[in-house]
């Protein structure tokens, strides 16, 4: 990767939605070297998706909760299994295996306490070999960024 690559990657970071020509002109490029350095980030899985970001608030998604797990199984059957169940959860948007204390850990999203609640519930009726769970509400989103340091 070399400087234009990483301009193009901080731009995308920012707005997916620019055009190739406001790409190539943002990074003094002509439009085809620009495209080719485009679907080379691509194929090269530098660029995994473009997606839109929503405001969890303004669709009634405002508490986030961080849920820690201990288990008492290590083996890859009781993993595979586990990372199977919890990714099928929509709330869970982010899920973690850890080192130190705890095991694994979890961003959960939802409207409030009553359908954290249920998520909970629902989590530990599907899932077994659970040892200790803690969850922490976050109070106040301090910084929120999709863009990784280039």
């Amino acid at each position: 990767m070399d400087v234009f690559d990483r301009q193009i990657l901080a731009l995308l970071q920012q707005d997916a939605t620019l055009s190739l020509k406001d790409i190539a002109e943002a990074v003094n490029l002509s439009s085809t070297p620009c495209w080719k350095r485009v679907k080379k980030l691509e194929a090269a899985g530098l660029i995994r998706s473009r997606v839109a970001l929503l405001d969890a608030d303004k669709l009634g998604l405002g508490l986030s909760v961080f849920v820690q797990l201990k288990t008492q199984h290590h083996d890859n059957q009781w993993l595979a299994q586990f990372a199977n169940t919890v990714t099928d959860f929509e709330e869970v948007v982010e899920f973690y295996r850890m080192s130190g204390e705890w095991d694994y850990m979890l961003r959960v999203v939802v409207a409030d306490i009553a359908a954290f609640d249920r998520f909970y519930k629902k989590l530990i009726a599907s899932t077994s070999g659970l040892s200790d769970i803690t969850s922490s509400f976050a109070m106040e989103q301090i910084k929120y960024t999709t863009a990784l340091p280039l």
